[in-house]
C-alpha cells in the first residue's frame, strides 16, 4: 500500500497518463502534441472512475476535455473571453465597426465600440482594424482577458470628412464639413414609399434635389439636368443610373454602404458633373465572419455574400434580378405602364398590332479587399447592368399576317482597381484605374414598309489617377495629383431598306493636375479645403482652371456657416436628336463635346449657409446661385417649337433651400423647402430669355418617421409647383398645318402632390439568423399628377395636347432573411 500511494502521488508527463487510460478504459485522446508536451501531473488513483479522472486533470492542467463520443475524448486549450471597448486615443470616442480577428474568425464592435471574442490559444496573433486608424496587431496573450477594458487605436493622418450635422433627415442621414450629405445604409432607417434602400430614390430627399418626372434617370440638381451629374461608384464614372428605364436605382443597395452627395464644393480630384457629384461606395472593411441575405419583393429577387478570405481579404458579390419571368406583379404592372407612356409600345400605327411584350433587367457586383499589412490596401470592383424589353409588332398585308420584334438593350459592364500604399506617419499614395462601358441598342421594326432601324449609343471610358497626401503639420495636408482620361462615344443609325448608314465616333483625351489643402483648427471648429485643378482638353488644346473652396465654422456651440465654391467643366452631355429614338422609350444619347456645335460645358457656383443644432432640434439654410454655360438645346428636352433647334447656350439659377427637423424619442419629424429660379439665355433662339424646362420654383416634403430595433414607420408627403411648358396661341393655335406656340415656357402644368407610406418589421429567427419584412405604398391617394405635356396636330388640323402622367397607387412588399 505505501508503495501505491507513492507512486499515485509521482508527478509523471501528462502523454504517459494518457497511453495508461486509453489502454485501462479503452478511449482514444485527439490532441495536437505542442499543447501537453511540456505538462506534468499526479498519476490517478486506480478507484476512480474515468470520468473523476477527467475532472481532476482539467483542474490540474487548465484544458479542456470533450467527450466527442463514449470512447472518443478531445483535448483543447481553454477558451477565454477576450472583451473590451475600442475608441479614438485622442478623443476617446468609441469607435463602431472595428473589426476584430483571430485564427480565422472574428466580430465587430458595437455603437459604443464594444466586443467579445473567443480566444482559444493565447499565442495567436489578434488583428483590430478601424478605418482611419493604425491596425493593431498583437498576440492575443498580451491583451488584459481579466475585465473588459478600453483599448485605444491611434488616429492616422488621413483626413476624412467630419460629420457636423448628424441624423440631418433620418437615421444614417449626415451633413459633413466639406458641405456634402452623407447616406450611410448600416445605420439607415426607412423613407417613406420604399420598401427597401434605393441609392437614388434615397437622395431626392435632400433640399434642393428633385426628379422632373419621378425617375432616377432624371435627378436635377438646383436645376440642372440628370446628364449634368457626376455617377460614381467607388470612383468608377458610370453612365446609366437606373434600371426599368429609370424607375429604381441599378446600384445593388446591399453592396453600397456609403453615399455622399456634394452639391458644390468639390474637392478638386474630381471632374465632371457641374451641377454635381454622386459619389457611392461600397464597404471598406474585410469582414471577419460570414455575411448573407436572400431576398425578394414585388419588383426582383435579390441576393448578397460577404465572405472573408482568410484574416487579409474578403469579397462581397451582390445580384438582382426582375421577377417578371415568373409573374407579373401590381408593381410592375404600374412600372411598366409608366415606361410604356407615348412610346413604341403603347402608341403604334393603327393596323399594326404590338403583342408578346417581355421586360427583363439583373444586375451583378462584386467588391474584393486585400489588406497585406498595416502600409496596403487593395480593392478590386466590378459591376454589369442590363435592361431589356422585346415585343413583335404584327400587321397584315395582302392577307398574310407579317410579324418581326422590335427591341431595346440597356446594359453597363464595369472594372476598377485601386491601391493605397501607407509609406510612413505622414506620407501615403492612392492610384486608382478603371474602364467603364454603356451600351444603348434599338432594333425597330417597321412591320408596314418592311424595314428594320437599327441604334445605337455607346461610350467606352478608360481613366486613371495617381493621389499623394503629405501631412505637413498637424491637422494641415497637403494632397496633389494627376488623372488621365480618355472616352470614346460612338452613334450608330441603320436602315436596311433603303440602305443607310450613318457611323460617328468622337474620341477625347483630357489631363488634369490637381492640388488642395485639408486644415482644420485641433478643436475641430474649423475647417478648409481649398485647391485648384489644371485641365488640358488635347484634342481642342484648351486650358482650363478650376478653384475649389469648401469651409465651416461652427461658434456660438450651436451654429455652423458654410462657404462653399467651384468652378467646374465636363465634356460629355445627353442630347435628344428624335422623340422617338430609341423607341420613344430612353430617347437621350450620350454625345461628346465638339467645342463647336456641342461646347465643353463649364460652371459656376457659389453658396452660403447657416445651420443651428441644439438638443433635438436642427435648422438648416443655404442659399445658392449657379451659372452654366455651354448647354445645348438638344439636352433640354423641349417639346415646342425649339424641339428641333440646334443651337447652344446657358443658364442661371439661383435660390434656397430650408429644412427643419425635431427629434422626439423614437419620432423623428421634418420639414424641407426649397425655391428655385431657373433661366435659359439661348442667343440665336427666337426668344433669348426664358424660364428653364426644369424650374421648380417651390419644393415642399414632410415626413414622420418612428424607429424601434423592431419597427420602423414613415408617412410623408411631398409638393412642388408644376413643371414649366409652352403653351399654344389661344384662338389661333394652328398656323399653315403647324402649331402656334405663345411665350417659351410662360404656363406650367398643375400642382404636383404625392403621399407615401412604408413600414418594415425586423425580427430574430435564429441565433443569426434575422428576418426582415415591409410593406410601402407610393402615392397613396392614387392622384394622377401630370409631369410633362407637349402637342401634336392630329387628324382634324387641331392642336393636340398629350399630357404624361406620374406613377399612380404602387405597392411593394418584401421579404428577406439576413444570415449573420
Amino acid at each position: 500500500m505505501p508503495s501505491t500511494a507513492q507512486e499515485t502521488n509521482e508527478n509523471k508527463p501528462l502523454t504517459e497518463i494518457l497511453n495508461q487510460l486509453q489502454d485501462r478504459f479503452e478511449v482514444r485522446f485527439n490532441y495536437a502534441s505542442n499543447l501537453i508536451e511540456d505538462i506534468a501531473v499526479k498519476t490517478p488513483d486506480d478507484a476512480v472512475s474515468l470520468q473523476g479522472i477527467i475532472d481532476s486533470l482539467k483542474e490540474s492542467t487548465g484544458l479542456n476535455f470533450i467527450f466527442l463520443s463514449d470512447g472518443v475524448i478531445t483535448i483543447k486549450a481553454k477558451s477565454t473571453v477576450l472583451c473590451g471597448y475600442i475608441r479614438d486615443k485622442d478623443t476617446n470616442e468609441p469607435l463602431s465597426y472595428t473589426t476584430i480577428q483571430y485564427n480565422g474568425k472574428g466580430t465587430i464592435t458595437n455603437e459604443e465600440g464594444f466586443f467579445e471574442l473567443s480566444i482559444d490559444d493565447a499565442s495567436h496573433i489578434v488583428l483590430i482594424r478601424h478605418i482611419g486608424h493604425r491596425t493593431i496587431r498583437s498576440e492575443a496573450r498580451l491583451f488584459n482577458t481579466a475585465n473588459c477594458g478600453v483599448i485605444h487605436m491611434i488616429f492616422e493622418q488621413q483626413k476624412l470628412p467630419e460629420i457636423i450635422l448628424s441624423h440631418y433627415l433620418i437615421r444614417g442621414m449626415h451633413k459633413l464639413d466639406n458641405g456634402a450629405f452623407q447616406l450611410d445604409f448600416d445605420q439607415f432607417s426607412i423613407l417613406p414609399g420604399l420598401v427597401e434602400e434605393d441609392v437614388l430614390q434615397s437622395v431626392q430627399a435632400l433640399p434642393g434635389i428633385t426628379s422632373i418626372d419621378e425617375t432616377v434617370s432624371n435627378i436635377n440638381i438646383r436645376g440642372g439636368s440628370n446628364d449634368q451629374n457626376l455617377i460614381l461608384w467607388d470612383n468608377i464614372k458610370m453612365y446609366q443610373s437606373g434600371h426599368f428605364f429609370g424607375l429604381i436605382s441599378m446600384y445593388n443597395p446591399q453592396i453600397t454602404q456609403k453615399v455622399a452627395l456634394q452639391k458644390n464644393g468639390t474637392s478638386a480630384a474630381f471632374t465632371d458633373g457641374v451641377s454635381g457629384t454622386i459619389a457611392m461606395s461600397t464597404d471598406k472593411n474585410i469582414n471577419p465572419g460570414f455575411q448573407g441575405s436572400l431576398g425578394v419583393n414585388l419588383i426582383d429577387a435579390n441576393g448578397f455574400i460577404d465572405a472573408p478570405i482568410g484574416e487579409n481579404a474578403s469579397v462581397q458579390v451582390g445580384a438582382r434580378k426582375a421577377i417578371s419571368d415568373f409573374f407579373e406583379t401590381p408593381t410592375y404592372s404600374e412600372y411598366f405602364d409608366r415606361i410604356a407612356q407615348d412610346t413604341e409600345i403603347e402608341s403604334n400605327d393603327a393596323l399594326v398590332t404590338n403583342s408578346d411584350i417581355e421586360f427583363d433587367f439583373y444586375d451583378v457586383s462584386l467588391r474584393f479587399l486585400y489588406r497585406p499589412g498595416d502600409k496596403d490596401f487593395l480593392r478590386l470592383n466590378f459591376i454589369h447592368t442590363a435592361d431589356e424589353v422585346v415585343f413583335n409588332e404584327s400587321a397584315f398585308i395582302a392577307n398574310d399576317e407579317e410579324v418581326r420584334a422590335s427591341s431595346l438593350d440597356q446594359t453597363s459592364i464595369a472594372g476598377g482597381i485601386y491601391y493605397k500604399r501607407k509609406w510612413n506617419d505622414s506620407f501615403e499614395t492612392e492610384i486608382d484605374v478603371y474602364e467603364t462601358d454603356y451600351k444603348l441598342r434599338a432594333i425597330n421594326a417597321n412591320v408596314l414598309e418592311d424595314q428594320r432601324f437599327l441604334q445605337e449609343n455607346i461610350v467606352s471610358e478608360t481613366a486613371a489617377r495617381f493621389v499623394a497626401h503629405n501631412e505637413l503639420y498637424e491637422n494641415f495636408v497637403l494632397r496633389n495629383g494627376y488623372h488621365f482620361v480618355e472616352t470614346k462615344i460612338t452613334n450608330l443609325d441603320d436602315v436596311d431598306d433603303p440602305i443607310f448608314r450613318r457611323l460617328e465616333g468622337e474620341v477625347l483625351r483630357t489631363h488634369g493636375i490637381f492640388s488642395e489643402v485639408d486644415w482644420s483648427t485641433s478643436d475641430g471648429n474649423t475647417s478648409l479645403n481649398g485647391g485648384v485643378r489644371f485641365n488640358y482638353l488635347g484634342k481642342f488644346r484648351r486650358q482650363l482652371w478650376e478653384p475649389r473652396l469648401s469651409f465651416n465654422q461652427r461658434f456660438l456651440g450651436n451654429f455652423n456657416l458654410e462657404v462653399l465654391g467651384e468652378f467646374k467643366h465636363q465634356n460629355t452631355s445627353q442630347i435628344v436628336n428624335f422623340q422617338n429614338d430609341f423607341l420613344g422609350i430612353e430617347k437621350r444619347r450620350w454625345q461628346l463635346s465638339d467645342d463647336m456645335d456641342i461646347p465643353v460645358i463649364q460652371s459656376k457656383q457659389g453658396s452660403m449657409g447657416i445651420s443651428f443644432q441644439k438638443s433635438s432640434w436642427l435648422i438648416n439654410a443655404v442659399g445658392f446661385f449657379k451659372e452654366v454655360e455651354g448647354i445645348t438645346t438638344q439636352s433640354q428636352g423641349f417639346l415646342d417649337s425649339f424641339e428641333f433647334a440646334r443651337t447652344s447656350g446657358k443658364y442661371d439659377a439661383f435660390g434656397l433651400d430650408f429644412l427643419l427637423r425635431k427629434q422626439l424619442l423614437k419620432w423623428n419629424l421634418w420639414l424641407s423647402y426649397g425655391y428655385l429660379n431657373g433661366t435659359y439665355n439661348f442667343e440665336e433662339l427666337s426668344e433669348t430669355e426664358f424660364r428653364s424646362n426644369f424650374d421648380i420654383s417651390h419644393s415642399l416634403s414632410s415626413g414622420i418617421t418612428f424607429s424601434t430595433s423592431k419597427v420602423n414607420l414613415a408617412v410623408g408627403a411631398n409638393w412642388r409647383t408644376g413643371k414649366p411648358f409652352t403653351p399654344t396661341a389661344i384662338g389661333n393655335d394652328i398656323v399653315d398645318g403647324d402649331i402656334n406656340y405663345d411665350e417659351a415656357n410662360s404656363d406650367e402644368l398643375e400642382d404636383y402632390l404625392r403621399l407615401d407610406f412604408s413600414v418594415i418589421y425586423t425580427t430574430n429567427i435564429g441565433k443569426k439568423t434575422t428576418l426582415r419584412t415591409g410593406i410601402s405604398i407610393w402615392n397613396l391617394l392614387n392622384r394622377e399628377n401630370p409631369i410633362n405635356t407637349f402637342f401634336r396636330v392630329n387628324p382634324q388640323n387641331e392642336a393636340q395636347q398629350i399630357l404624361q402622367e406620374s406613377l399612380g397607387i404602387t405597392p411593394n412588399a418584401s421579404l428577406k432573411l439576413i444570415f449573420n
